[in-house]
């Protein structure tokens, strides 16, 4: 197993289920974790797709580099917010390596 792959694996379910909350709680305000959403459902689906297959998420992640300024968090935002941001940091290293 990747070191990706097991980080998507311990990651998925929680960003499943925070990625949609963080959204609705902040989006209005951060607007950006809009397009964070969009992203996070991209390279979800592209996950479960490929199995065990090679992914192609360097512009998924390139983009959310960009997006978020290196997964910097905003301050004033609750602790969901600061977990989205460092799982897909982990993920984004992982797939680096």
């Amino acid at each position: 197993m990747t070191k990706f792959n097991k980080a998507n694996e311990i990651n998925l379910k929680r960003l499943e289920q925070y990625v949609p909350v963080v959204d609705r709680v902040h989006g209005n305000n951060h607007p950006e974790f809009h397009r964070v959403r969009d992203l996070f459902e991209v390279i979800n689906q592209k996950s479960k797709k490929a199995g065990a297959d090679k992914l192609e998420l360097a512009n998924e992640f390139n983009r959310l580099r960009e997006i978020t300024d290196n997964y910097s968090v905003p301050d004033d935002v609750c602790e969901s917010y600061e977990a989205v941001y460092n799982m897909l940091s982990e993920l984004d290293k992982a797939y680096q390596e």
